[in-house]
């Protein structure tokens, strides 16, 4: 089959299901479905019930391995540059080679590639999402925690420790006691995350004494509850969003600073905010970076959950 009209493969393995997507070498997205993902036994069932559930679908749509152009995967955790993954914790994985199970799961000689999930996000938006129609983009990812992925000339830019674009790790607040996931104290996901703002509004409203909306979400308030307060003009909740938009204009500074991109694309749940976060953050990114009136767009994530899978897809298109 000529290579143009072969299909391709995109998985983005999560630590609650596996989403699959088979694309059109051009981007088109044909059918797309989830598997659970099974992490007990050291998270061993994973990949075998991905390849016989993809068995099943292709089956189901006439299709072989020959007329796959290959696989590409996203996985939890970082890969080295020879694709070996040391952990993957949220999966249970440790020591393995994901790509190369893969290959010999489908019993056929299939291209597969392997790359961290937050990295393959970031290669999903360049494709065809909020960075599409340029080279250079960093993703920054706003959920539970702060992910990042650094695209330049359209490809990764992993490093050669599998750290490249752990953009929430930068450590950008000293003083700050409590410890972050990764062991460390002062990391942006502390501060910009949908957790991390959640705790700075509760820090808010137990430093001051004075009236806000947000006392009526009481402990459980979430992100959400704090940038609806603030868009409503709360003041405590504006000064809270305006930590975290500091925070988050200084981290993207340093980052442009660094591989000057075209694109910062911003993604998660907290991204759902809108023009209230991104100008929010474009204010003091635009105070940060003196060196230049050319500066990088800022702008949102278009593909949502299914980037990992688009991105998964165009690994194996390089």
């Amino acid at each position: 089959m000529h290579e143009s009209k072969k299909k391709c493969i995109g998985i983005d393995v999560g630590g609650t299901t596996v989403k699959i997507g088979l694309f059109e070498t051009d981007g088109t997205l044909l059918f797309k479905w989830e598997v659970p993902t099974r992490k007990e036994d050291s998270g061993q069932h994973i990949l075998p019930d991905v390849a016989k559930k993809l068995k099943e679908k292709l089956a189901d749509h006439g299709l072989t391995a020959d007329e796959l152009k290959g696989i590409g995967m996203g996985v939890p955790g970082p890969v080295m540059p020879d694709g070996c993954v040391e952990v993957c914790v949220n999966l249970g994985w440790h020591d393995c080679w994901p790509a190369r199970e893969m290959q010999k799961l489908m019993g056929a000689e299939i291209r597969c590639e392997a790359a961290n999930d937050a990295n393959v996000a970031a290669l999903g938006e360049m494709w065809q999402g909020g960075g599409k129609g340029f080279s250079d983009i960093v993703m920054v990812t706003l959920g539970t925690g702060v992910g990042g992925g650094v695209i330049l000339d359209k490809k990764i830019v992993a490093g050669k420790h599998g750290t490249g674009g752990e953009i929430g790790h930068l450590r950008i607040r000293e003083g700050e006691k409590e410890p972050c996931n990764c062991g460390g104290y002062g990391c942006l996901e502390q501060v910009a995350s949908a957790t991390g703002i959640a705790r700075e509004a509760r820090r808010a409203m137990e430093q001051d004494s004075s009236d806000t909306e947000m006392r009526k979400f009481g402990a459980d308030i979430t992100a959400k509850d704090v940038l609806d307060c603030a868009k409503a003009g709360d003041a405590m909740a504006c000064r809270v969003m305006d930590t975290v938009f500091y925070y988050l204009g200084w981290a993207l500074s340093v980052v442009s600073m660094t591989v000057d991109p075209e694109v910062f694309v911003i993604g998660g749940g907290v991204s759902r905010a809108g023009s209230f976060l991104t100008e929010g953050i474009r204010k003091y990114f635009d105070q940060f970076t003196t060196l230049s009136d050319q500066k990088a767009e800022i702008t949102l994530a278009q593909l949502g959950n299914d980037a990992g899978i688009y991105g998964a897809a165009r690994l194996i298109l390089d």
